[in-house]
C-alpha cells in the first residue's frame, strides 16, 4: 500500500495543478507546467507547521501527523513536497516553498478500498476533506462545508477533473475512479479584474 501511495502521489500532485494550469490558460494552448510552479505563484499565508497546528486544534478528532518530506532532488530548487499518512488509505501532501515552507498546494488522496469497509472509509476520507476545507475558508460551517465538498466531489465524478475558483482559493478535484481520488486546495493571485466568485 505504501508504494502504492507514494507512486501515485508523486505521479498526482504535479498532475492535478498541472490541469489546473490548463484550466486558467485563456491563449487556449494548455499550460506547459503545473500552477504552483509557474514564477511568481502564490502561496498561502501559513507555514506547513502552523497549517498543521490549526487543522489538529480545530479538529480534535482529526489528528495530523508531521509531514514528511518526499520527491528527488531534481525537483524545482524553489519547491518541496512532503506527505502526512492518515490511515493505510488516506494521505495528505503538500507543495511547499522552499525556505519558508508556505504551502503553494495542500491535498487529501483517498485509495479506494474493496469490500464492505468501502462505504465507511469513504465517510472518513470526505470528513477529512471537509475539515481540510474549513482550515483555507473560515467561517465554513461544517454542514457548509460538507455540501460544497459534495458539489466539487459531483462535479469531480462527472468529468474526472474541476476546478473551481473562489476569491482567493482554488479547489481541485481529479477523481480517477478505482486509482484514487484527489481533493487540492491552492491559493489564487487575484487581479482587480477578476470577479471575487468566478467558476473554472
Amino acid at each position: 500500500m505504501k508504494i502504492r501511495f507514494f507512486t501515485f502521489l508523486l505521479s498526482t500532485l504535479p498532475l492535478t495543478a498541472g490541469h489546473a494550469a490548463m484550466q486558467t490558460t485563456t491563449s487556449g494552448d494548455p499550460a506547459p507546467q503545473a500552477t504552483y510552479l509557474l514564477p511568481g505563484a502564490p502561496t498561502f499565508d501559513l507555514s506547513i507547521s502552523q497549517f498543521r497546528e490549526k487543522f489538529n486544534h480545530d479538529n480534535p478528532t482529526l489528528k495530523l501527523t508531521e509531514f514528511r518530506a518526499i520527491g528527488h532532488v531534481q525537483d524545482k530548487a524553489n519547491l518541496m513536497r512532503a506527505a502526512s499518512k492518515i490511515n493505510e488509505n488516506l494521505y495528505a501532501s503538500t507543495a511547499l516553498e522552499r525556505g519558508t515552507l508556505k504551502i503553494k498546494s495542500m491535498q487529501i488522496t483517498w485509495l479506494p478500498i474493496p469490500g464492505p469497509d468501502k462505504k465507511a472509509a469513504q465517510d472518513t476520507a470526505w470528513n477529512w476533506m471537509a475539515a481540510l476545507m474549513r482550515v483555507f475558508t473560515p467561517g465554513l460551517t461544517k454542514e457548509q462545508s460538507q455540501n460544497r465538498l459534495k458539489r466539487l466531489l459531483r462535479e469531480g465524478k462527472r468529468s474526472g477533473y474541476y476546478a473551481w475558483n473562489e476569491g482567493a482559493i482554488r479547489y481541485v478535484v481529479a477523481d480517477n475512479g478505482e486509482k484514487g481520488l484527489t481533493l487540492a486546495i491552492e491559493p489564487v493571485k487575484l487581479t482587480l479584474s477578476e470577479n471575487s466568485d468566478t467558476h473554472s
